[in-house]
Parts: C-alpha cells; structure tokens; sequence
C-alpha cells in the first residue's frame, strides 16, 4: 500500500489556522477610507454648503444648540467599544449577507441628505453602514455587541426645534425653585420665568434659557444610557435606570436653582449670581444626580454594584449541599 505523502505539515497548518485575513482588512480599509471621505471631506452642508456631515456635527455641539454633551460622546463610544473588546474577539464569527441590507440603507440616508442638503439624515444614517459592515464581516454576535455603541452617535444629533421644548422646563423650573425656596424659608413669588423676594433685598432672578436644565437633562441621559448599558441586569431594569436620568436632571437642577436663591437671601447676591451660578452645576448638580443614580442601580441590583460579584459568589457556596452525608443519613449501614 502506497504512502500518503501530503506536503502539509504542522507548521503549515498552524500559519494557516493563525494567519492574516489580508482580504478581509483589506475590505475594512476601503469601507473605512470610503466612510472618511463622503463623512469628512465631502462638503455638502450648513451654512455656504462649507461643512463636511461631520464637521457640521462638530459645529452643532454648542450652547446655542444645548449639544455640548455632543463632545463628549465620541469618547464615549469608544470607551464603551474597548469596555467589550475582548468579548468582541470572543464572538467573531462567518459574516453574515443582511449586512449588506443595512450599509444600502445607510447608503440611501446618505443620498436623501446630499439631495436635500439636510446634515442631519446623513448622520442618523451613519451607524448603519458602520453597523451594517461589522455584521457582514463578522456576524451577529459581533453586530450584538456593537449595536449600542455604534448608534450612540444618534444622542449627539441635533434635532430640529429642539429648543422650543425648553419653554416648559423653564416654567417647571421656575415654580420648582419657587416653592422650594419658600418650603426654606426665602419668600419668593414669580412673574413668568423671573423669581422676586418678598422681603429680601436681593434683584430678581430670571431662569432663563440656558437654567431650564435642557442642558443637564441630555448630558445626564447620555449618562445614564451608557451606564445602563454596563450594568448587569434585566432589560426592564436598564430600561428604568436610563429614564431615572429625566426626573433626576429636573430635580437637581431645581436644587441648584434654589441654592442660588438661598446664598441670594442669605449672602452675597453678586456671588451667588456669578460664580456659583456658573460653577453650581459641576459642584452640585452633577455629584447630586450621579450619587442618585448610583442609588437606583444599587436598588435594582440589590446591593451596591462593585460587590454584586461576591455576593454572587457566597449565595451559590451556601447552597451547596454534601452528597456524601445525604446518602449516609438515608441508608445507614446496619449493626454486626
């Protein structure tokens, strides 16, 4: 009987097994240059037709548009890619041809915004090409994965008249720090969305614009949806701890209003109008609602976050049962 004389060998083998996929980057590359051009050097939009989809997105993330959360979110997005790196690796698998579906439908986002100069459809059709390639490549598992993040970009899109919707949160805002300031004992009563002392002798405050807590609301949104994303529970409980940001923002904003008002009263108004107005935010509002959302995770986790592990760990030793001792208890062996 003749020999099987195969040429492959172990070494062979294993440089197959762990080579690189040079096709395979080689597509990541030309979708990735392909992506920068049209999304960054394209010019299409705003004003003159001078801004690139996302050089107009940059430009967006300013106080006039109460987006500046929008700065932030890159980091974000990234962190929470490297927060799930090495379950990506773990979970790469044959691409999969809906992918295809998805980066046409980016696609068509992307010529609707070039035909009718509107910056913000070709943003929004951004994560579906990005997407839409990782499914391809890769598969589901890896588009599972990178879901979240990839369409966390859509937090730091504009929307049109955005600003109108804070009409009612300075109204809010407005009778929040009204009867707040009186349940402290600073007497106030209001004229639209100014607040006035009865008795003190400090110059009304009007809560204007920007201290409707818009500006808090959507950065602690962006918060707390990333931080939902993290954590370790149930969808529902994800679902509760994200929208907890939306009476949490009201809620510490108005705190911060009535500080104001209080300092007002009870110290120096040109202080309290000027630079704790303008750093009340970083050095209240924030550690107020982050200090909440830590207690509404800790409340659906049942304990604190960090030890949720050991817990874990004690509950699955302490019904632990001896196999040994059941079946000595049940079948005793019999005198001599």
């Amino acid at each position: 009987m003749p020999l099987n004389t195969s040429t492959s060998t172990p070494e062979a083998t294993c440089s197959r097994a762990t080579g690189i996929n040079w096709g395979l980057w080689i597509s990541v590359g030309i979708t990735a240059l392909v992506l920068v051009w049209f999304f960054c050097f394209e010019v299409r939009f705003g004003p003159g037709h001078s801004h690139s989809t996302l050089g107009w997105l940059r430009s967006t993330w300013t106080p006039v548009t109460d987006y500046e959360h929008g700065k932030l979110v890159p980091f974000v997005i990234f962190g929470l890619i490297g927060y799930r790196f090495k379950d990506l690796l773990k979970s790469v698998q044959p691409g999969s041809m809906w992918g295809l579906a998805f980066i046409f439908l980016g696609c068509l986002f992307y010529l609707a915004a070039y035909r009718t100069y509107q910056p913000r459809v070709a943003a929004g059709g951004l994560p579906f090409i990005v997407w839409g390639t990782a499914l391809y490549l890769w598969g589901w598992q890896v588009a599972k994965i990178l879901a979240f993040p990839v369409f966390f970009i859509w937090i730091a899109i504009p929307l049109p008249s955005f600003q109108q919707a804070t009409t009612h949160l300075q109204l809010l805002a407005t009778s929040f720090a009204h009867h707040g300031s009186n349940l402290l004992g600073v007497e106030t009563y209001t004229k639209g969305t100014m607040v006035l002392p009865v008795e003190g002798d400090w110059n009304p405050l009007s809560i204007a614009h920007g201290c409707s807590g818009i500006r808090s609301l959507m950065a602690l949104l962006m918060i707390s949806s990333a931080w939902a994303y993290m954590a370790k529970f149930a969808l529902w409980k994800k679902t509760v701890l994200f929208l907890s940001a939306i009476p949490l923002a009201i809620i510490g904003n108005a705190l911060r209003i009535i500080s104001i008002f209080l300092i007002a009263e009870h110290g120096d108004y040109t202080w309290a109008s000027t630079t704790w107005h303008d750093w009340s935010g970083l050095l209240l509002f924030y550690p107020f609602s982050m200090f909440l959302l830590l207690v509404i995770h800790s409340l659906l986790e049942g304990g604190l976050p960090w030890k949720s592990g050991n817990r874990r760990k004690v509950r699955r030793v302490s019904v632990q049962s001896s196999p040994s001792r059941d079946s000595d208890s049940t079948n005793p062996e019999p005198s001599p």
